[in-house]
């Protein structure tokens, strides 16, 4: 097994099948785009581990805690995982994370996004350390498709 996978796998945590998303509502891209190395990561949002919708939707500050929120960007951080896993075959081929770009679906008023997100950055770091694992980052508030409460998208370099 794979360094990481079994970090994963000591830390409790498996990673979810594909988004399910409604019939009818189409997704034409791809969920990650490699080109030469490095991996371009779509916008996910938390997935259970069948591939449906993580709850509690809705907006941070408002239907939804900012811990539910870490813990939702935690569950996106994961998904990526997944999507990576299925893209590139090995999530050891990771040989840094470059950048996130977090985007937190915010009630009025609310303006700490960067505790959000912080979720998918400790995951991350935790996984693969400072020096792989260190990462530029975005977080910023935003009405987030499905009413999910966080969506990120990322890009990463990989070995050949």
């Amino acid at each position: 097994m794979a360094i990481i996978e079994q970090r994963l796998t000591a830390m409790g945590l498996e990673l979810p099948d594909s988004l399910k998303v409604r019939e009818g509502l189409r997704m034409p891209f791809a969920w990650v785009r490699v080109r030469g190395t490095r991996a371009y990561i779509s916008g996910h949002v938390a997935c259970n581990r069948d591939g449906t919708l993580a709850k509690p939707l809705g907006k941070v500050g408002a239907e939804v805690s900012p811990e539910e929120g870490y813990a939702s960007a935690r569950l996106v951080a994961l998904a990526h995982l997944a999507s990576l896993k299925r893209a590139v075959g090995n999530l050891d081929r990771v040989t840094a994370w470059l950048r996130i770009f977090a985007m937190v679906n915010v009630a009025p008023g609310f303006n700490e996004t960067p505790l959000v997100t912080n979720g998918y950055s400790d995951l991350i770091l935790e996984l693969y350390g400072p020096d792989a694992g260190a990462h530029a980052r975005s977080s910023i508030g935003m009405a987030i498709p499905l009413n999910a409460p966080v969506a990120c998208e990322a890009e990463v370099e990989i070995d050949e």
